[in-house]
């Protein structure tokens, strides 16, 4: 707006009408006294599955520190686009937060035509919340009993070893893919709709391996229903000291998930560094921490600014991954 000449004259209204009509200023006051009403946590998944789980554990913890429910809203569609966009498109008041996982801004861009939201620029970092290694498993019927062992045998046989995942674009399916770019072997995939089904295939030998979440498969292994051979973190995971990390065969093999709190762009630094500091003390609470490694969950936290690199990172790591095997989702 061009600067108004020093004659001309103001009145009170027309301050009032302009103060009001600045976007931030409603935010901004919010901000001084928020939360005061209870506030919407957008998991981007259907109800039951692990990121609901995940979820539901930092709803219940983050909610009273925060002096507010929080309450959870499965959003599920569009490989998170849906629950995503639903974010991406609400005010920046501190009332609607996410559930970030990988498909949000490090994955979706790679593999969709187009997305409802830009990446990049539709959302507030605030604190990454933990990372869960996939676990590679085949069924006791494969004559393999390590990473390198099932390696040859892809080799000598190739694509008659079909790997089972939780759905095309999941972390699942790209972990497998990972393993067979760097790997250099020919494996067919077999996507199914969820981990549930996945799992189900695996344990009737429908499938012979897969890469997928440590919660839903760890049961199984101690069961002796599946055989573990190796996890996806970049080192051995503390919780499983004796499994090798598929990255002892394969150096620079990282297939480990991560999830993160975000909202919507613009959220104001008062209520991010609140957020941030609450999430950062529950995830250092005994009680909680000792829960979350029950389930396989690795507590992280740090800073907003840490969350942003990590999210860049993630992004050009499996960027990478993503055109070398050239995966889509219509």
């Amino acid at each position: 707006m061009p600067a108004q000449p020093a004659s001309h004259r103001i009145g009170r209204r027309a301050v009032l009408a302009a103060a009001s009509a600045m976007p931030l200023a409603p935010v901004v006051v919010r901000a001084s006294s928020w939360p005061d009403r209870p506030i919407r946590f957008v998991v981007p998944y259907a109800a039951g599955g692990t990121s609901d789980l995940l979820g539901r554990l930092i709803a219940n913890a983050l909610g009273p520190a925060l002096g507010q429910t929080m309450v959870v809203e499965n959003r599920p569609g569009g490989g998170a686009t849906v629950g995503a966009a639903s974010v991406a498109q609400a005010a920046p008041d501190g009332y609607t937060l996410l559930l970030g996982t990988p498909a949000v801004q490090a994955t979706n861009r790679f593999m969709m035509a187009s997305l409802p939201y830009d990446p990049d620029r539709a959302f507030t970092p605030i604190v990454n919340i933990m990372r869960t290694p996939n676990l590679l498993v085949v069924h006791p019927s494969v004559p393999a009993h390590s990473v390198a062992e099932l390696i040859a045998l892809c080799k000598r046989q190739p694509d008659t070893l079909f790997f089972g995942s939780s759905g095309v674009g999941s972390t699942s399916h790209l972990a497998g893919e990972m393993l067979r770019v760097m790997a250099k072997i020919e494996i067919a995939h077999a996507p199914f709709r969820g981990t549930g089904p996945n799992v189900q295939a695996l344990l009737s030998g429908e499938v012979k391996m897969s890469l997928d979440g440590m919660p839903a498969l760890l049961p199984h292994i101690r069961e002796g229903r599946l055989r573990l051979l190796a996890v996806t973190t970049p080192a051995r995971y503390a919780s499983l000291p004796d499994t090798p990390a598929v990255a002892e065969t394969l150096p620079g093999f990282d297939a480990a998930p991560f999830n993160y709190i975000t909202g919507p762009a613009g959220l104001p630094q008062p209520i991010v560094e609140r957020v941030n500091t609450a999430m950062n003390a529950i995830l250092n609470e005994a009680t909680f921490r000792s829960r979350f490694q029950e389930l396989g969950f690795e507590p992280m936290g740090g800073t907003p600014a840490e969350l942003a690199e990590v999210i860049r990172q993630e992004t050009a790591r499996w960027g990478e991954v993503i055109r070398a095997a050239g995966i889509r989702i219509e």
